[in-house]
């Protein structure tokens, strides 16, 4: 089996991506709550990778969970992500990455509406909406 992941050096994805984005996709890093882009849109569409363009989560599974960042009860298809262990900071919790770029995008918590009872709590920076592509 190929291994289909993007691959790039730290300059590359320096070179392409904002500083901040830089800092929460390459580096794990986390925005304030409150503070991204799309905590608070309704607006319909597609959140894609904001490294590689990859469809992540599709705007009809997010709901406002009260955390301060964009909250979605599942990705598009569940091989779109990959999720490991992170017990950074203290704390164990599921970190969620993209499984084209590897791109950190945010966390994954058993808290969730139904149907899946998931959280997935993920960063603006770490998203780019399409609001072309409406299913």
């Amino acid at each position: 089996m190929s291994d289909s992941r993007i691959k790039k050096s730290e300059a590359e994805w320096q070179a392409e991506l904002s500083p901040e984005q830089y800092l929460i996709c390459r580096q794990k890093g986390t925005e304030r709550a409150f503070t991204g882009e799309y905590y608070k849109t309704t607006d319909p569409g597609v959140y894609r990778c904001s490294c590689c363009g990859k469809e992540l989560f599709d705007s009809t599974t997010k709901y406002d969970s009260g955390s301060g960042w964009p909250s979605f009860y599942a990705p598009v298809k569940n091989e779109v992500v990959r999720t490991e262990t992170d017990s950074s900071h203290g704390m164990r919790r599921v970190e969620v990455m993209c499984s084209d770029c590897n791109a950190h995008l945010g966390h994954v918590f058993d808290d969730g509406p139904q149907p899946t009872g998931l959280r997935y709590c993920i960063n603006s920076a770490s998203l780019k909406l399409d609001k072309t592509k409406t299913e």
